[in-house]
């Protein structure tokens, strides 16, 4: 358990702390007074910056402290723990920390250092538990000057199975929202009670019947079945109605709850220097800072090892020349690759790879190493290893520019000749996945660019699927008016043709000048012929300048037939198409709920491998911000972990 982490000066100046569980100071300052100023506990030899494991722990009361130092910058890293990996941790937080801000820390007659540190920290949290077999941080306290109340459900059901709930605290992790920036829809109305108690009160108002006519009484008071044609439509007299979605009396762009928070730009991405916002890639950032500070540790090793003389370190070079010669310039065989590909194979497996992916990349991996020669001192297993990271790292690379604000500015302000109108993104997927979650998500990231967008709610079949995106336009017209940019919701209801809604939509979204129109689109099961048959016409009529599929990190080897069906169903006719609408098929992948599966991504290889198509974007909670660019090296290191 993580108590708290604190990065402070030898002078005493806490820089940046995160406390999970209210410690008294007394107890680092104890820490600071028995190790650096009287220096009862003595700190590893030698004036160099050591690695956190050589530093002894430090005891006091019930807690044990682990720390480290960065000597050149004059700062102190200690942890409150009960973790395995908490050395691990204290390194890399030294590391990032003193690239990240040195230079504000070396510059002369500083008062102040901004240390924007929480989303690293928590990063580096994840990853260790992850790789410690989900040994967790988290703890089961509560954050410092806080009081323990019980958490509320967002529905009201007070109902737990659990008998003593676990408070998150508030400060943990900022990518998790708090309540009010959760994308939840409301709770039900209060007061209804169950089906059974209603029934059970209405039986009681009714006057009881004669037993002759018991039977028809029943029958009489049965819900007549509603019929729905092959297209989906309901088959209903033109005066029954059957759009739910706005109550008497309410307002469409009424606040469905209270004030929303502001949300950091900081947090999720950063501004260029032509102004726009583009999203943020923390692994990236945070990968090339360990790496780099890794690559120099092996270097300096290196030197040191080649400064050895002597009788006994020229004989064991000449040894290990000799060992090179044996063991390098292999030429490898198929036999040579049988076993290590079947590992490579079920490794793949495990990540959650579809088998036909993992099959192919394992045979175009052998195609290309039959015949190779190992370089010097190199193993069959380690060659293998290198070529799949390539192959992994190719097939995820785009071939082409993912800039969606790129594409946006080319169609709102085209070359002469041509007139501006809005550019058209729409979701398809199956059933759950996060269509109108992750499009509302696209919104806020268009949002911060100032863009006028205009949701369509082209899912007139699931129930509740207009209020939702009511909620979230709700919401993020709110935010709007603080970061700039306009939204709206066009909607008409349940029970229409969603090819036409959407098609209305962008006729709407021209005549009003604006920037882009969002589609959201239902659900439908890809192995479905007629469901799937409805998205050729929806293209056509929508043609949207780019589609994208929402699919599930955690579906696994569905995850080939789902891409093929929904691409091939949007190509239909390809005579019908053009550049925009049928016969154009899918422009990329939206890989939803990345935050569920660890280091098990492999949905993203079988769904580019399965179609040739890139992924775009990564939903990663539950946060309006939560949506994030996909990192090549990022995926291709945890799918070879």
């Amino acid at each position: 358990m993580l108590d708290s982490f604190e990065i402070l000066t030898t002078s005493g100046v806490v820089l940046w702390s995160k406390t999970y569980v209210p410690v008294s100071s007394r107890i680092v300052n104890s820490l600071i007074n028995d190790v650096f100023i009287e220096e009862r506990i003595s700190p590893t030899a030698g004036g160099e910056d050591a690695a956190a494991a050589r530093n002894p722990p430090y005891k006091k009361e019930k807690y044990t402290l682990k720390w480290t130092t960065a000597k050149d910058f004059g700062l102190i890293f200690v942890s409150l723990l009960q973790l395995s990996w908490i050395d691990k941790l204290l390194d890399n937080v030294r590391t990032l920390f003193t690239n990240l801000y040195g230079e504000q820390l070396n510059k002369s007659n500083t008062t102040k250092v901004d240390c924007p540190f929480e989303n690293y920290f928590d990063r580096q949290v994840e990853e260790l538990e992850k790789s410690s077999g989900g040994a967790t941080g988290r703890p089961s306290g509560i954050t410092a000057h806080e009081e323990p109340a019980p958490a509320k459900p967002l529905n009201g059901n007070t109902t737990s199975t659990d008998a003593s709930p676990t408070t998150t605290p508030e400060n943990s992790r900022p990518a998790t929202p708090q309540n009010s920036h959760l994308l939840t829809a409301k709770g039900g109305p209060a007061g209804r009670g169950s089906r059974r108690a209603r029934k059970a009160a209405n039986t009681g108002r009714e006057t009881s019947p004669a037993s002759g006519n018991l039977s028809s009484t029943v029958k009489g008071s049965l819900k007549k079945p509603r019929k729905w044609d092959a297209d989906g439509l309901a088959e209903e007299d033109g005066d029954v109605n059957l759009d739910y979605s706005a109550s008497a009396g309410s307002s469409v762009d009424a606040h469905p709850g209270g004030t929303i928070e502001e949300v950091s730009q900081e947090s999720w991405g950063r501004r260029t220097k032509r102004g726009e916002f583009v999203l943020r890639d923390i692994d990236d950032e945070m990968d090339s800072i360990l790496s780099s500070a890794q690559a120099e540790k092996v270097a300096n090793a290196q030197k040191s090892a080649s400064a050895s003389t002597g009788l006994f370190g020229s004989a064991t070079a000449s040894l290990s020349t000799l060992f090179h010669n044996v063991v390098g310039g292999h030429t490898l065989s198929p036999s040579d690759l049988q076993k290590p590909l079947q590992q490579m194979e079920a490794h793949l497996l495990r990540k959650n790879v579809a088998r036909e992916a993992a099959v192919r990349l394992c045979e175009s991996v052998s195609r290309d190493l039959v015949g190779a020669q190992t370089r010097t001192f190199e193993s069959v297993d380690a060659r293998l290893h290198t070529a799949m990271e390539s192959a992994l790292r190719k097939m995820l690379t785009p071939t082409s520019s993912l800039d969606l604000l790129r594409e946006i500015q080319a169609v709102r302000n085209p070359s002469a000749g041509a007139a501006p109108r809005p550019y058209v993104l729409s979701i398809v997927g199956v059933n759950g996945v996060g269509k109108s979650t992750n499009l509302s998500k696209i919104a806020f990231f268009l949002l911060q660019n100032r863009y006028r967008i205009l949701i369509a709610a082209a899912d007139t079949f699931r129930s509740g699927a207009v209020e939702q995106l009511r909620v979230h336009a709700a919401n993020l017209r709110e935010l709007s008016r603080r970061e700039g940019g306009e939204i709206e919701l066009y909607e008409r209801g349940y029970g229409k043709d969603a090819a036409d809604v959407a098609r209305d939509a962008v006729a709407y979204a021209a005549r009003g000048a604006w920037d882009v129109v969002l589609v959201d689109t239902a659900g439908r099961r890809h192995n479905d012929a007629r469901l799937m048959g409805g998205l050729e016409k929806f293209a056509r009529l929508a043609r949207p300048d780019k589609c994208l599929m929402v699919g599930e990190a955690l579906v696994g080897g569905d995850a080939v037939q789902q891409a093929r069906h929904f691409n091939e169903s949007l190509i239909g006719n390809p005579s019908g198409g053009g550049a925009r609408g049928g016969g154009r098929g899918l422009d990329g992948f939206i890989v939803s709920k990345c935050d569920t599966v660890g280091d098990m991504v492999g949905t993203l290889v079988s769904m580019v491998h399965a179609t040739g198509i890139p992924v775009v974007f990564l939903g990663t909670g539950q946060h309006y911000s939560d949506l994030r660019t996909l990192n090549v090296g990022s995926v291709v290191r945890l799918l070879m972990e």
